[in-house]
């Protein structure tokens, strides 16, 4: 099917239902973007963009390749939508899983010059995420996300699922779970070292 043109890059409008019907709505947006459905495309877009730019960014720093990244994110999401399976995951951990591959693609394949590696080296100090974060989510695959999941406290896998799933950053899990910043830094640290150990990564 022909790729569309990409959806103007503006702030999408907030997803306030419940996490289950956000999960259904996206599910059903991708069975409609897998028949060609251009409409479809640009709601799934406006629901998902500013979390897949907020993820480029955090890994990549530079605003412009992160607007690249995202661009070239949801048009393979408008070729390979009829590759969402439900059962392996939610739409926005494959969504997220897509993101963060292309976003280290496109690092390494950025990182031609010394100047290049220096610049990220410095800037991603000031990541809202930490080095325990980008060690596991560099490895992690959705699947296995999702069953070591289960070993975390609750309070811990909600944390989790916003900052690594939903691309927020500390203030803004701590503003949508209405605890404070050190609180919901300590969970997230703490429920990652889990997912480290069921995960086995070293």
């Amino acid at each position: 099917m022909e790729t569309p043109n990409a959806p103007n890059f503006e702030a999408p409008a907030a997803v306030t239902d419940p996490p289950s019907d956000v999960s259904q709505r996206l599910s059903n947006l991708l069975g409609r973007i897998a028949q060609g459905d251009q409409d479809a495309f640009a709601e799934f877009y406006q629901l998902t963009s500013r979390r897949v730019f907020g993820m480029a960014r955090r890994v990549l720093i530079d605003p412009e390749l992160s607007e690249d990244t995202t661009q070239e994110v949801f048009i393979q999401v408008w070729q390979n939508a009829a590759k969402f399976n439900p059962d392996a995951g939610s739409p926005l951990s494959w969504l997220m899983t897509i993101s963060h591959r292309r976003a280290v693609d496109k690092v390494r394949s950025s990182q031609s010059s010394t100047d290049r590696e220096a610049r990220y080296g410095a800037s991603s100090q000031d990541i809202d995420h930490d080095s325990v974060s980008d060690e596991v989510g560099s490895k992690l695959e959705a699947e296995a996300v999702v069953r070591c999941l289960d070993s975390l406290t609750d309070t811990q896998q909600e944390s989790v699922r916003l900052a690594y799933y939903g691309g927020l950053t500390y203030r803004e899990v701590a503003e949508r779970l209405n605890a404070a910043v050190p609180t919901i830094k300590s969970r997230i640290r703490d429920g990652l070292i889990r997912l480290k150990t069921c995960l086995g990564v070293s």
